[in-house]
Order: C-alpha cells, then structure tokens, then sequence
C-alpha cells in the first residue's frame, strides 16, 4: 500500500499498553500526517515511552492499531518498519569506528548503495565535510547527533521518530537539529518527536498532543493550546511573565508536581 498525500503517514487509534496489572496508555488516539513536524509531550511517567514502542514494534500492546504508511505495524511489520527511521535520545553507535564505517554499515543493512561521493555529499549537508576519518566517539553531543538523524533517515522513511533528539545541545546544535527536522517535513514526510523543552515545540512543530496518566489530554498547534487555555484558572496561575506561554498550558494542565 502506497500513503497518498492526504491519508495520514501515521494512525494510532484505541492504542492501550499494559506492564502486569498497570496500565500505561490508555486508549490514545492521534494521526502524523505528511509534512507535519508533531510533538508528543508528557511528564515523566506519562506514557510517552510505552506509546513510542508499540509504535516502533518493541512491545505488543493490549488493544488498538498501528499503522505507518498504511501497513499495520503488527499484520505487516516489515513494511512498516521499512517506512520509519528511529533516532534515540542517546546514541550506542560504536565509538572506535569512523563516520564513514558507521555510514557505510548502516547504508549497507539498508541496501543502500552509497559510493563516496554521495557519502561526501551527505556530510556536507550536516556541516561535517571533514569529519569523515574521525571516531564517533571524538564527535562532540551535536555532531554525534547529526549522524545520528543520517542514520536515522538514510533509507529516506516516510515517518521519522526522535526521541529528545536535542537534549542536551547547547543552542547552536540545536538550532542545526531543527534545521534539520524541518528539511526532512520540507521533503513531504512525518516528524513525531518527544521533548521536554517546551520552546522547541513551539518553535518546530505544526501540532503537539500533551500526554499525561497514560491518556492523551490534549492535541492542536501551540498557538491554538494557548489561545484556548489563556483564561484557563490552572493556567494562569502558573504563569510567570504575565503572557500566557505553552510551558504555562502545560503545566496548568498536568500539574505543578515533579514526576520521578
């Protein structure tokens, strides 16, 4: 099956995930659709994690449906799969390997035929044009996540997942990473992304679902999130600078208690 341009790259619907007796997501619904940078935010506990894994395939959940590109995740993992690239929050690639083994690696599990000029061509695009005989490990935080998003995006997926992808960058990378995110909604596909930072989803994605207790308590752009919520009691007792921010709707909504 073939995602045309209107049907949605990503579908979860009725998606629930249990560990024994505790239930961690709860009957979550939300759609990505092409060209669409989404955030998914929560606080810590909120089901984030379990609801990326069931999408990734890492775990069966108890009820509902997944499908990437129009293949169910479960009925038809490996189209599916073939249609998303992962990139975590914190990288395992082998740290005594060059930048230009790791390319070569992973292109060749794709069976993606990549001579050097095209590999010279992709490091040039990520700003790392003389980095291609360097170790991973040598890499500084930013750079071992551009390759990471190489990586990740190699195989040209459909759907692309991060996991926090700039946490702990300092602003420059950071603003490289967006640039990055945004070329790949700029190609037609779909970004889901998780991050703690609130200023990043505002400044990159199109819509955000906020998840808290295993549910999915809200979902629009972050414009509309706050226009909808600026009077909000919760709301505005939380804020601090007078103008209502998405980091006040956020935790107005989810409460003001540190989650372990």
């Amino acid at each position: 099956m073939i995602n045309n341009d209107h049907a949605p790259i990503l579908e979860v619907a009725g998606l629930s995930v249990s560990y024994g007796s505790f239930q961690a997501v709860k009957e979550v619904s939300f759609t990505v659709k092409p060209a669409e940078i989404f955030g998914f935010l929560g606080p810590n506990g909120a089901g984030k994690t379990s609801t990326l894994s069931a999408i990734e395939g890492l775990l069966s959940p108890v009820s509902g449906k997944i499908s990437i590109a129009g293949y169910d995740i479960h009925k038809q993992p490996l189209h599916a799969k073939a249609n998303m690239g992962v990139q975590l929050q914190s990288t395992s690639f082998q740290p005594e390997l060059t930048i230009r083994e790791i390319i070569k690696l992973y292109s060749g599990i794709y069976g993606i035929s990549l001579p050097d000029e095209k590999l010279q061509s992709i490091l040039n695009d990520v700003k790392l044009e003389g980095a291609a005989t360097k170790r991973f490990g040598q890499l500084s935080g930013g750079q071992q996540q551009r390759i990471s998003l190489v990586i990740a995006t190699i195989h040209d997926p459909t759907l692309v997942l991060l996991d926090e992808p700039t946490a702990g960058l300092d602003p420059q990378s950071r603003r490289q990473l967006w640039e990055r995110i945004e070329a790949i909604r700029e190609k037609g596909h779909a970004v889901l992304l998780t991050t703690h930072s609130m200023e990043e989803a505002e400044a990159v994605c199109d819509r955000i679902a906020i998840m808290d207790h295993g549910k999915v308590i809200a979902i629009d752009t972050p414009e509309a999130l706050i226009e909808l919520h600026k009077n909000d009691p919760n709301v505005i007792s939380v804020s601090r600078k007078g103008k209502i921010t998405l980091e006040d709707v956020f935790i107005g909504l989810t409460g003001r208690t540190v989650r372990s």
